[in-house]
């Protein structure tokens, strides 16, 4: 298990726990985490669960693969922490992860 911090645009905090072998866009699902969501249900094929990775995190997490990259051209106000939920698998790796949820999915 490891724990994880959503972020909302508002600042509100929802700090949850994801399964080992889950995705940070399942867990978010999971605990009901305001802004993901998740249209396509972790195939690849949107840009709805797209989250900006805490900077602390972004090698820990990795860069996104080049299937990731297309889909993130349709996410709103890409930056370069951002990744798609679906794709960042949940391990004892990443606990503590923080990831902030942006203004509004594409």
């Amino acid at each position: 298990m490891a724990k994880i911090t959503y972020i909302e645009p508002n600042g509100a905090k929802h700090e949850v726990e994801g399964d080992n072998g889950s995705t940070v866009m399942e867990t978010a699902i999971k605990h009901m985490v305001p802004g993901i969501e998740a249209e396509c249900g972790g195939a690849l094929a949107c840009a709805t669960c797209h989250v900006y990775v805490d900077d602390a995190w972004t090698d820990v997490v990795g860069a996104p693969s080049a299937m990731e990259e297309d889909m993130l051209d349709f996410a709103y106000e890409v930056k370069p922490t951002s990744r798609l939920s679906c794709q960042i698998k949940v391990s004892d790796e990443i606990d503590g992860l923080v990831v902030r949820v942006p203004e509004r999915q594409a």
